[in-house]
């Protein structure tokens, strides 16, 4: 593994055989590769490798031997063009990255394999990390493959079904009256007390490795879904953002490819998708900053954008300038309806983030800044199980087996839905 870490701010280097959080400026540590000896790091050799796994691309992730990764079978998930009709047709070209297809159902697996695979090769024995819901079950699972103690600290008010994965893989669970950035500076105090190593999202260099990996994919995953075999990027990435990691790793991944040679200079116009009642992000970019503030009584539904401050916020900012891309709001209604139209008229079930980034896509489209000839990605950040809490089964048709009247209300039930 030929690395080094260097402060995303600075330039600054550090020890890549120690263990880290941020950098000595205080701003995340990116992992620099060297790509230029990567010789037989090639496409070709990618789509030959039997693992299908993200760690086929182990070359440029923090691993010696691709043996030694603590996996459950992370990456590769499903490339989807989403089917023409109603709203859906207004797009020439329309995919979905599903990444709810993970292990723990959500992109999070991808940082925590890893984050834990270098912590593991570290002499990590015990990791802890404040989360708004996915990241504790998936921290929770790679910790439980390596052998490793979990700690996680997340808001009370988290979706139940993250708090029982997390309760049921072992991990010791905190609630905590607060919101995430509370969750954090506990868990710090915590980790600095016990020894334990913390998994916060960009205060340890590995987990944006992971996540970068949905740029390799989506690079390979578009070209061969056109036909080719040249890797190929879309002209609009759509994405659901609390801490950016994905974000900022997709970027990166853009860039190791250039240098690597097998894509060329030109980006996807990157948009940032929050919710509008947590949207710090949003808020910094409109107004020409570079960096975004903490953004008081933060609220949605969509518990994994509730996050009121994030460390990697000017890195953030930097992409969304640097590729032409922008930065827009979902209300919580907007964002649930569109979650029930992506299940309803795609049957791609994901959680309301998911929702979020269709319905800001639309709102793009109508503003003509997503033009009618363009390719379009959505990532659907996790899947809909994580937040059956806020689903109704309104609707249904409760039948006694021995009514007798059930079809002629069972006609009346579809009648004009499905044309009977």
């Amino acid at each position: 593994m030929h690395q080094t870490l260097e402060c995303s701010l600075t330039g600054e280097t550090v020890d890549i055989n120690q263990l880290q959080g941020l950098s000595p400026s205080g701003k995340p540590l990116l992992a620099r590769y060297a790509l230029d000896q990567l010789q037989d790091f090639t496409p070709e050799k990618v789509r030959q490798r039997q693992d299908r796994s993200m760690w086929r691309f182990h070359e440029v992730l923090p691993v010696d031997d691709p043996s030694d990764a603590v996996s459950l079978g992370e990456g590769g998930t499903p490339f989807l063009r989403l089917t023409a009709r109603g709203e859906f047709a207004r797009f020439a070209e329309l995919w979905v990255k599903d990444e709810g297809a993970n292990p723990t159902q959500s992109f999070k697996a991808r940082g925590m394999s890893a984050a834990i695979t270098r912590a593991r090769a570290l002499g990590v024995e015990t990791v802890a990390l404040p989360s708004a819901g996915n990241a504790a079950g998936a921290a929770t699972a790679y910790a439980a493959r390596a052998g490793m103690k979990c700690v996680i600290f997340v808001p009370e008010d988290t979706p139940p079904a993250n708090i029982l994965e997390s309760v049921a893989g072992g991990a010791t669970v905190i609630l905590v009256n607060g919101l995430i950035n509370d969750c954090g500076r506990l868990c710090r105090a915590a980790c600095d007390k016990f020894g334990w190593f913390d998994l916060s999202t960009l205060k340890e260099p590995f987990r944006i490795e992971g996540k970068k990996t949905m740029g390799y994919e989506l690079a390979f995953d578009l070209g061969e879904a056109r036909g080719g075999s040249t890797l190929q990027l879309p002209d609009v990435i759509l994405y659901p953002t609390g801490g950016g990691t994905g974000l900022i790793g997709m970027w990166k991944a853009f860039d190791e490819m250039e240098q690597l040679g097998w894509i060329g200079s030109d980006r996807p116009r990157m948009v940032v998708v929050q919710a509008a009642g947590c949207a710090p992000i949003v808020r910094a970019f409109h107004n020409g900053s570079r960096e975004a503030g903490v953004f008081e009584n933060a609220t949605t539904v969509a518990s994994g954008l509730r996050v009121p401050a994030a460390v990697g916020d000017f890195l953030m900012l930097d992409i969304l300038r640097q590729s032409g891309g922008t930065a827009v709001t979902v209300s919580d209604d907007e964002l649930m309806r569109g979650t029930l139209e992506l299940a309803r008229e795609q049957g791609v079930h994901g959680a309301p983030e998911s929702g979020a980034i269709w319905r800001a896509a639309l709102q793009l489209r109508d503003q003509n800044w997503i033009r009618s000839d363009e390719s379009v990605v959505l990532f659907s950040t996790g899947a809909a199980v994580k937040y059956n809490h806020l689903l109704t089964a309104d609707g249904t048709l409760r039948v006694n087996q021995h009514d007798t009247d059930w079809l002629l209300r069972l006609g009346q039930t579809l009648r004009g839905s499905l044309g009977t």
